[in-house]
């Protein structure tokens, strides 16, 4: 496969070919369900070495639910596969269990395998996924798809686009684990350290290079830099954020920076009644 240029890529179709689609997934877990694309990409010759991929995987899935919500999930590795991207989709009218927040079942797995020297590449496709994987419409049409032909062409109508706001960088999850692992190694002994430092170098082969200078600056300065929005108040410096903000925060897994303290921000965990 030819190298693109991330902002010259226009349509999913760009990595996404009908032989990198499954219409209906015979798997009845996760695992499966991974393993299944996985040997679609092998049959491509678009990877190699399977084992060691399904492992990085699942070390993934094991660290944070790659499931975004709405019946979708993205498992995803940095590996070298030769080329830029490899990708398959594959779709399960059943639903398989991800452990995803809201605790719906997946029934459309997006896998993605993206080389290590392109960092910048898996944000740009992830930003055009969310984008329309968040319409309902569009969610319905791939559920409901009359065969692999009918998902092939749904998928390929997704548009790849870099965002446009800088506050909003994408996937606060990825570095609130991140603040999780980092306060933990700061008290762990030396064999746990060893463990939580390769968590959180899988987390970090995921998110841009200027994202997480700005953690590692904040983590030094404040001893955190992910901060919880509670009522409308940022747990960091206590003052309040727009109304705006506060309300795109909720349900979101999108990072938003607060305008006084400048720490990322997250919605706060719901309090159990």
């Amino acid at each position: 496969m030819d190298r693109k240029d991330a902002s010259e890529i226009s349509h999913f179709s760009d990595y996404l070919k009908p032989a990198q689609v499954i219409h209906d997934l015979k798997s009845k877990d996760k695992v499966q369900a991974i393993e299944e694309l996985l040997d679609v990409l092998s049959k491509q010759k678009l990877i190699a070495n399977k084992k060691v991929l399904l492992t990085r995987l699942i070390d993934r899935e094991n660290l944070l639910s790659t499931a975004l919500g709405d019946g979708i999930a993205v498992p995803h590795a940095r590996v070298d596969t030769g080329g830029d991207m490899a990708i398959a989709a594959g779709r399960s009218a059943a639903g398989l269990d991800f452990e995803a927040g809201d605790k719906k079942k997946v029934h459309l797995i997006i896998l993605i395998i993206w080389n290590p020297s392109l960092p910048g590449l898996f944000n740009h496709l992830f930003a055009g996924l969310a984008n329309f994987l968040r319409k309902p419409e569009f969610r319905e049409r791939i559920f409901k798809a009359a065969d692999k032909n009918d998902l092939y062409a749904a998928l390929s109508e997704i548009e790849l686009r870099l965002p446009q706001e800088d506050k909003i960088v994408s996937r606060a999850g990825l570095l609130k684990k991140l603040q999780e692992i980092e306060m933990k190694k700061r008290k762990a002994a030396k064999a746990q350290a060893k463990t939580l430092s390769g968590q959180a170098a899988l987390i970090r082969e995921e998110l841009d290079e200027a994202l997480l200078v700005r953690f590692d600056k904040l983590i030094e300065r404040y001893g955190f830099a992910v901060a919880e929005v509670d009522e409308g108040v940022c747990q960091g410096c206590y003052i309040s954020v727009s109304t705006e903000m506060s309300s795109a925060i909720e349900g979101s897994n999108d990072i938003y920076v607060c305008e006084n303290c400048g720490k990322y921000l997250v919605a706060a965990k719901r309090k159990k009644k």
